[in-house]
């Protein structure tokens, strides 16, 4: 019997990159019309935005009563449908404030798992974060959300071994690692070039950032590192034909924290920056005309739509992603990136390592392996020289850029949305019939004496975990 699908999470057109993968997964869901009666979303919402189907549901981020209603909600349609329903909660810490409003207190998804498990939904909860040295209000939030939902979902391994062997000691039977999910494009020269004349950047080697941006982009280093670049590597006509586009602008809720004062106060550290890595720069609202044309920095201040955002995937030829948080564990852009078979020059966070390093990166300093998908750099003051040398080298020597962009298109499609979508309704399909398993009257035995075996044992299960 087909499983009709409930989505907690915000949606679009909330600018959030969770309602982002949250709109890619529930489309991908829906594909599976074998498996999938319907697919619909309870939106974290907190500005009276109007939303369209698969949005049914709203719940207001910061009233507490809307979170048990629209818990309630959930369960009075589940039981009113003959098909069974799962419920995949995306969750992030700053999603869940606490009844004064401190965001990132609450335990409105802990409530809301426990209350949808005990009404007998199968539950699980895909983390957008998972911190290695958490303090005592995470830990227990995802130590409680383990204990009240049937599964665990994490974009990296590594955050398998954080949750089971770290300070949580998350049973590891309740983890399950399911690559975030991209979308596809051709990465032929061809169309490189088409997209790059449309965007008006014809004959440029181009350098991309994507995504909204804040502090936390690690912006100020890319600048100068791009600066540094030219400066030490190219000739005054050779910087003609390179830019280094940064578009999406500034992210509208960190733009209106504290009445706008920390904004003021990280524009003036990019203007620094951009004075520091003495660049010709502008400022644009759009791609049109060619008044983009003599600059070596532009900044594209809007919100990228989609066919904007695929655009720039697409006449991408190296994305710079300097971010300063080593404990992310998922990146839509980064995601994406590979999908569009596009080199990528990455901070050493978590994610990046996985993806971009299939080998592992344990040194420190630049890293670039023979059998990478990109080039993974130190974060902060040390990525100024990093991603400057690691631009040096893509920019110079097109043969290396050209194969890592083969072997990088060849592993985004693995993780193509529809295989995602497709490894989360299998992953659902084990913990049902594990459900169904009667073990019979027999003794239950408890391990109380240590065994050289249960190590190897634990790595035949973990085996056949993931060939689920």
């Amino acid at each position: 019997m087909p499983y009709n699908i409930r989505i907690v999470s915000t949606y679009p057109p909330r600018r959030c990159g969770i309602g982002t993968f949250a709109r890619h997964l529930a489309n991908a869901l829906a594909n599976f019309t074998g498996e999938v009666g319907h697919v619909r979303v309870a939106a974290i919402d907190k500005e009276g935005l109007a939303y369209n189907i698969p949005v049914d549901l709203l719940i207001d981020q910061y009233n507490p009563a809307s979170w048990i209603k629209g818990t309630n909600d959930i369960i009075s349609r589940a039981r009113e449908s003959e098909n069974p329903t799962l419920v995949l909660l995306q969750h992030e810490y700053g999603l869940d404030p606490d009844e004064q409003g401190h965001d990132a207190k609450g335990w409105n998804f802990v409530k809301m798992a426990k209350a949808l498990t005990g009404s007998g939904l199968t539950t699980m909860v895909y983390l957008h974060t998972v911190l290695e040295d958490p303090d005592d209000h995470q830990k227990a939030i995802l130590q409680k959300l383990a204990d009240h939902t049937d599964g665990l979902l994490v974009p990296t391994r590594s955050a398998v071994d954080i949750l089971e062997r770290g300070v949580y000691k998350i049973d590891r039977a309740k983890i399950k690692h399911i690559d975030h999910g991209i979308r596809m494009q051709s990465p032929s020269q061809y169309d490189r070039l088409t997209i790059k004349k449309s965007l008006n950047l014809d004959n440029k080697f181009l350098i991309t950032t994507l995504g909204l941006h804040s502090p936390g982009k690690g912006l100020i280093y890319s600048i100068r590192a791009f600066g540094k670049f030219l400066k030490e590597s190219c000739t005054e006509e050779q910087r003609k034909k390179i830019s280094y586009v940064i578009a999406g602008g500034c992210h509208p809720e960190y733009m209106k924290h504290d009445g706008g004062k920390p904004y003021a106060e990280y524009m003036a550290q990019i203007d620094k920056a951009i004075e520091e890595a003495e660049v010709s720069h502008c400022k644009v609202t759009n791609m049109d005309g060619d008044k983009h044309g003599n600059c070596e920095l532009v900044f594209l201040d809007t919100f990228l739509e989609e066919s904007v955002l695929m655009k720039f995937y697409g006449a991408t030829n190296v994305m710079l992603l300097p971010y300063l948080n080593m404990q992310q564990i998922s990146s839509g852009i980064l995601a994406d990136t590979v999908g569009s078979g596009r080199v990528g020059i990455a901070t050493k966070f978590r994610y990046a390592v996985e993806l971009l390093a299939p080998e592992g990166c344990k040194e420190e300093g630049l890293f670039i392996d023979s059998h990478g998908r990109g080039i993974l750099v130190d974060p902060e003051d040390n990525a100024i020289e990093q991603i400057a040398q690691a631009l040096d080298f893509l920019v110079f020597n097109r043969n290396k850029r050209l194969a890592m962009e083969t072997r990088t298109h060849r592993r985004g499609y693995q993780m193509r949305w529809d295989n995602t979508a497709w490894a989360i309704l299998q992953y659902v399909q084990f913990v049902a019939e594990q459900k169904d398993i009667i073990t019979g009257r027999g003794i239950e035995y408890v391990r109380k004496k240590e065994s050289n075996y249960e190590k190897l044992n634990r790595q035949v299960v973990e085996k056949w975990r993931a060939q689920i």
